[in-house]
């Protein structure tokens, strides 16, 4: 698996994290999208990189990280074909993956503490998609973002 990670400052000591826990799991090849520093930036600049990069294809899932998430998942979800989803516990993360699909995982440094959020991206790492009938309800969303972008 190739996964982007990014953040703005309010992610950032979260970012560190996770990518030191994600480098001890086998077969995930991680690009590190920036910051590289916690000085104060703008989250539609790494959210845009990260989701880009899921978007294209070049990266098969990605994490974004802000101080609640919820700047990011917006930008996120601005990009075709990604599927951003904002999660605050394990459960919401399992049922992102297995119903929704969600290649992009969203998390709030300031809303959840750094044992919560590996616990998050663990679960959204080893989730699968359940397929049957949420992919009808994936197509359908995915016949929306056509229409739209028409």
């Amino acid at each position: 698996m190739k996964l982007a990670i990014g953040c703005d400052h309010g992610g950032f000591e979260l970012k560190e994290e996770i990518l030191k826990f994600i480098k001890t799991v086998a077969n995930i090849q991680v690009s590190d999208m920036g910051p590289a520093a916690k000085e104060s930036v703008d989250y539609p600049d790494f959210g845009a990189k990260v989701s880009e990069a899921v978007a294209k294809g070049a990266m098969d899932r990605g994490i974004l990280i802000c101080g609640t998430g919820i700047g990011m998942s917006i930008v996120a979800n601005r990009f075709p074909n990604v599927r951003a989803a904002l999660c605050h516990d394990h459960f919401t993360a399992q049922m992102s993956r297995e119903h929704n699909d969600a290649n992009v995982l969203v998390m709030g440094e300031r809303v959840i503490g750094k044992g919560v959020a590996l616990e998050i991206v663990k679960t959204w790492l080893d989730t699968q998609f359940a397929g049957g009938r949420h992919q009808k309800r994936l197509d359908k969303i995915h016949e929306i973002e056509k229409s739209i972008n028409k």
